[in-house]
């Protein structure tokens, strides 16, 4: 295995049992770190837990403890696992207090060191993991471009299918909170049979997100100035403000403005050479963009993307005390109305 991997390449190595002496997990992203915390701790039957799995916390241990229990040999199972958690909590002398041990590592035992929400502190400790066959997976959040792709990849890995759509709906509604994706994509799968399609009615009915009135459907509306259905969908989150936070609505909304612009300046226009000025995988991300470049011009989107900025902070409380949701008919009235008039 490499001494840099991927969370399905780490996982899948995990249930393969192909193990090696050192394991780093490191990021911002904690569901990862979570999930693959508890694969390792499943590595042991119960039995062999109560002699071989040692759980040690950073801020109430010490690097020579932690050594000392790795340099332990299992009794009545092959492997001994030592995890140490909340490593981001401490100072770098407790991960540098570590070093002799992790190049230098007891094959008999699985050591896993955890620093969820930030990477490790210590100097050189990568180079030291890799120097004793030892592995490190950084935890990175994901971006704006990489949602539609975890889901997609989600729904593969649980047997399923899925409309471009209802991608697109799930995206918007869960943003790049992985513990919601894997939730909401996992109670799909347990609902619908092998081989299923993830439909937008599939979704409104399982999920809670409205088919006709969604984030999604709002971008489409805008985009082709169908003002009457942009201010029914507004309506409409008004009256379920629960599933439909104006936050999410104003970040939908500058993507799709600050993107089209992207589009604009773009040297190739084709679809290949615009979606590889967004980072985007698939022609059909840019469906919406296309249409805005038919209907806004560059200096309307600039003054549209400084409406969409005031508007998140003043539905936030900042200068402002009207309902979010007055302020989000305002700011679909600024957006049919902006006129490309911007003060530099």
């Amino acid at each position: 295995m490499a001494d840099t991997v991927d969370f399905n390449t780490l996982k899948r190595s995990i249930q393969a049992k192909k193990f090696v002496p050192v394991y780093l997990l490191h990021g911002e992203e904690g569901y990862y770190i979570d999930t693959l915390l508890e694969m390792f701790e499943d590595i042991l039957t119960d039995e062999e837990k109560d002699f071989n799995l040692y759980n040690f916390y950073a801020l109430d241990t010490t690097p020579d403890a932690v050594i000392e229990a790795c340099r332990r040999y299992p009794m009545m199972s092959e492997k001994l696992v030592v995890i140490v958690r909340e490593v981001q909590a401490a100072n770098a002398n407790f991960v540098n207090g570590l070093k002799p041990y992790l190049s230098d590592p007891t094959l008999s035992t699985i050591l896993v060191i955890s620093s969820r929400g930030a990477l490790v502190k210590g100097k050189d400790i990568t180079t030291a993991i890799k120097t004793g066959g030892g592995v490190t997976f950084e935890s990175k959040k994901l971006t704006a471009s990489s949602v539609e792709p975890a889901i997609s990849n989600l729904v593969k890995e649980k047997g399923l299918n899925i409309e471009p759509k209802s991608l697109k709906m799930i995206a918007d509604y869960v943003g790049s909170d992985l513990s919601r994706l894997y939730n909401e994509i996992n109670k799909l799968a347990l609902i619908l049979p092998a081989g299923s399609m993830i439909t937008p009615e599939v979704i409104e009915r399982n999920i809670g997100i409205s088919k006709d009135y969604n984030n999604f459907e709002l971008v489409h509306a805008i985009a082709v100035r169908d003002f009457v259905k942009a201010v029914t969908i507004i309506k409409y989150f008004r009256s379920n403000p629960k599933n439909n936070p104006t936050v999410l609505t104003s970040t939908v909304l500058f993507n799709l403005f600050s993107n089209t612009l992207v589009a604009y300046y773009a040297k190739d226009k084709s679809d290949r050479g615009m979606m590889a000025d967004l980072g985007f995988k698939s022609p059909y991300q840019l469906k919406d963009i296309k249409d805005a470049m038919k209907n806004y011009r560059p200096w309307q989107l600039i003054e549209i993307i400084s409406e969409i900025r005031k508007f998140d902070a003043m539905s936030k409380g900042v200068g402002s005390r009207f309902d979010q949701y007055d302020l989000l008919d305002m700011l679909v009235m600024k957006i049919f109305d902006a006129k490309g008039q911007v003060k530099l």
